[in-house]
């Protein structure tokens, strides 16, 4: 705006600079003139060689002077309405330098054609010189924030090994974290690709047979902000040693999400953590806890007034709202009309913020006026409505967006209908997509929560409750303002949040040192053990599924000519120009291109030397992929393919482990048969039990040997057992022992053991090793054994003819 005052007459005017190969917008002001509806006008201006020709900061004529028609033709997406442009008017183009390094151009529409004054070059290369001093700011900030947001990534990625993450949330973790810390691609669509471990017909080792599992990320709600809440919540667990059950409930369920407290309760669970959608709905599943001594808390949302929930943990949400208007305040210092959206007007958190938002602008110096907030009830697309309406006709200077996506929706709005900047929006939640429009600059200042604190003091709570008591774990903690006192006050634990912009402000934390200090945060709460008591509990965390819409799976035919077997044949990264490679016309590509991608990227997953799957990116500009890209990409999904790797060993794992415990169960089932028919007990007359011995007899066996022949001697009130070891497969030293055991504890209950059928070499084996026998009877058959037998209990055999056989 200065720059286009310095020029006389002047209406238009732009600022653009160097990313990679391409020119891209940085700021303008009244392009909107020239173009046939409001636009994205941040986009792409052409190829970077324009600027070489500029000179260098050393030359005599450091800016030249071109046609504004034939600029804006050449480097303005959508300038069709060139008539509106004077046919005299021309651009002036003042070079912006950063270490001697032309980076950019400032450019100037000059309506009569005109060469500025001396005083106004002077003051054009000042102000170049100036936009050159805040791009080099601008981005030593942007390059640590994206360094620092890669190393977030790949400790994500990590984190996802260890906590058995499903194969689609990577995938979603991956995409957005790339699209975060490479802002200059523009990635629109992020997937991928993994040979499946069946083939699709053919031989198990023919490539081109091979079957391709397609995984599609979803345009839904980001799973960060939970994510984190659980992550906080299982570090906690095992710092105290419990365990902790994570269940999601639908973000359009409350009475879902009672269903699960209901259930919890049934179960006999030690402790609830819950962050309520409609705080009323789940009360009387709170109060049935508290009657069954379950002490519950509820994270991110505060309960019902009134509530049986004994402490809330979360955003002092009052102090946010009036955060939220002093940033806003700051932003829009000449005042403007306020936006605000919300998911639930009804939600407490909502409530809270907006209120204390409004009280807070009506009393500031600046003329801020609130419109009525808007509510898109977890729906994305009406949300992107909602706002898009707002910004196109509401008249609105600013935005705020009161949870999570909200602020995106925003975002969204303001890019798409062209006043991406121009309109200021404070959002809350730093979620992967709002960390990318804050770096690019469409959103200005986030409040980011703490939901990873959320989730650790929860459970620490809750397990001091178990621990210690209700009443001596909340002592000391204040309590929530409007909810009554005495004992049964609730509780409040402020987890406190941080105001993050892109760079350093006196108010604010820069993104780099956030995402920073956020890590550290974490790293902390893993490494803090804290001291417990040794006994099994267990703790239920309840918070909000964003849902599966949009996510898709499919399955498909490896094609060998496609870019994606070129990856995966080759092992190597592929950068692809969708309109002139050589792969132009492979199947993929050229659908990408029908999807209007002009930059494809395939990058393999390696394990042992070879692929096993491939990320592929899209992007609608041409060359957006830089090797220094590609490098960076590599990095993640190296990490990445350790994460699909361990996920898949782990299920794997789960399925033989399955199938192993199945086997074992029928193993079980087949040894008990055999155990009941190797040692029957077979009684063949009064006070004479017969006991056959198959296979071995070990310890186990023989306890349970033991144990079956005491109980039929008492049933069957028998004094002599006949053991007959005609069956056994070795009888040796260790396996006469175990008889001997049976038949001492046999002589207690009266009854007389009598070893039968010992065979010819198992006699000899058993002198060999010197076994001893002792006072134990034997037998060389079942027959005189017998006999034996009915001679200790006064019995005898008598035979008798039958009377229907005749003699013949």
């Amino acid at each position: 705006m200065d720059a286009v005052g310095a020029v006389p007459s002047a209406q238009r005017g732009s600022l653009l600079a160097r990313d990679g190969e391409q020119l891209v917008y940085k700021a303008s002001v009244g392009l909107a003139g020239v173009l046939a509806s409001p636009q994205v006008v941040a986009g792409g201006a052409g190829p970077a060689t324009m600027i070489a020709s500029l000179s260098t900061p050393d030359s005599a004529d450091s800016a030249r002077v071109t046609a504004a028609a034939d600029w804006y033709r050449e480097h303005l997406p959508g300038a069709s309405a060139l008539h509106l442009v004077p046919a005299a008017a021309v651009v002036i183009l003042t070079p912006v330098h950063v270490q001697g390094q032309t980076i950019g151009v400032l450019a100037v529409e000059q309506p009569d054609g005109q060469a500025p004054s001396a005083e106004g070059w002077a003051r054009l290369r000042a102000l170049a010189a100036s936009a050159g001093a805040a791009l080099e700011r601008r981005e030593l900030y942007n390059d640590k924030a994206r360094s620092a947001q890669e190393v977030r990534v790949l400790e994500a990625v990590l984190n996802a090994v260890a906590a058995r993450t499903s194969t689609h949330e990577i995938v979603e973790m991956i995409s957005k974290g790339i699209k975060s810390v490479q802002l200059g691609p523009q990635w629109r669509s992020v997937h991928l690709v993994l040979l499946s471990d069946a083939p699709s017909g053919g031989a198990r080792g023919d490539a081109a047979a091979r079957e391709l599992r397609i995984y599609h990320v979803p345009h839904r709600s980001p799973l960060a902000f939970w994510n984190n809440v659980r992550e906080g919540a299982l570090v906690a667990g095992r710092s105290v040693g419990i365990h902790v059950d994570v269940r999601n409930a639908p973000a359009h369920s409350a009475v879902e999400q009672r269903g699960i407290l209901e259930d919890a309760i049934d179960r006999g669970v030690h402790g609830i953590a819950v962050a309520p959608l409609t705080p009323e709905v789940l009360e009387p599943a709170i109060r049935r806890a508290a009657e069954a001594g379950i002490p519950v808390v509820t994270i991110d949302t505060p309960p019902a007034e009134g509530s049986c929930a004994r402490a809330y943990i979360g955003t002092d949400n009052v102090a946010a709202g009036r955060l939220a208007a002093e940033m806003m305040a700051r932003l829009l210092p000449g005042g403007g009309k306020i936006g605000a959206l919300t998911f639930l007007l009804s939600a407490i958190n909502s409530r809270e913020r907006i209120e204390a938002f409004r009280a807070a602008v009506s009393g500031a110096r600046t003329p801020l006026d609130m419109k009525p907030p808007a509510e898109d009830r977890f729906d994305i697309d009406l949300g992107m409505r909602i706002a898009r309406e707002a910004v196109e006709t509401g008249g609105i200077a600013g935005a705020l967006g009161v949870c999570a996506e909200n602020g995106l929706s925003w975002g969204a709005a303001a890019k798409a209908l062209g006043r991406a900047g121009e309109l200021k929006i404070v959002a809350f939640d730093l979620l992967t997509d709002t960390l990318a429009m804050l770096r690019e600059g469409t959103i200005h200042a986030v409040l980011v929560q703490r939901e990873h604190e959320m989730g650790y003091r929860a459970v620490q709570v809750l397990h001091d409750m178990v621990s210690r008591g209700v009443e001596a774990a909340l002592a000391g903690l204040p309590t929530r303002a409007g909810s009554g006192g005495g004992r049964s006050a609730l509780r409040f634990i402020d987890t406190g949040i941080d105001v993050v912009t892109v760079e350093r402000t006196p108010w604010s934390l820069p993104l780099s040192d956030y995402l920073a200090l956020d890590a550290n945060r974490k790293a902390a709460k893993r490494r803090e053990q804290l001291p417990y008591e040794r006994r099994a509990k267990e703790l239920l965390l309840v918070t909000v599924d964003a849902g599966n819409e949009g996510y898709r799976e499919e399955r498909a035919p490896l094609d060998a000519r496609s870019m994606v077997g070129r990856v995966l044949s080759t092992a190597r990264p592929i950068i692809v120009d969708t309109r002139s490679s050589e792969l132009s016309d492979a199947p993929d590509v050229v659908e990408a291109r029908g999807k209007g991608a002009a930059t494809l990227v395939g990058v393999p997953l390696l394990a042992g030397g070879s692929a096993f799957g491939a990320l592929v990116l899209e992007s609608g500009r041409q060359a957006a992929c830089s090797l220094d890209d590609l490098t960076t990409i590599e990095r993640i999904v190296d990490t990445m393919a350790v994460a699909i790797e361990n996920a898949r060993l782990v299920h794997r794992i789960t399925e033989r482990t399955h199938a192993l415990e199945r086997a074992n169960r029928h193993q079980e089932s087949l040894l008990d048969t055999i155990r009941e028919l190797s040692s029957p007990v077979v009684p063949i007359a009064r006070n004479i039990l017969v006991m056959p011995i198959v296979g071995t007899m070990d310890a186990q066996r023989s306890g349970r040997f033991i144990e079956s022949m005491l109980q039929d001697i008492t049933e069957h009130h028998a004094r002599v057992v006949l053991v007959d070891v005609t069956g056994m497969a070795v009888v040796d030293a260790a396996s006469v022992e175990h008889l001997l055991r049976a038949a001492r504890a046999a002589r207690l209950l009266g009854a007389e053991v009598v070893l039968v059928g010992i065979t010819p070499p198992a006699a000899r084996l058993m002198v060999e090793e010197g076994v001893d026998l002792g006072s134990l009877i034997t037998r060389s058959t079942l027959q005189l054994g017998f006999d034996y037998a009915l001679s200790k209990t006064g019995g005898q055999i008598v035979y008798r003819r039958s009377p229907h056989i005749q003699p013949s």
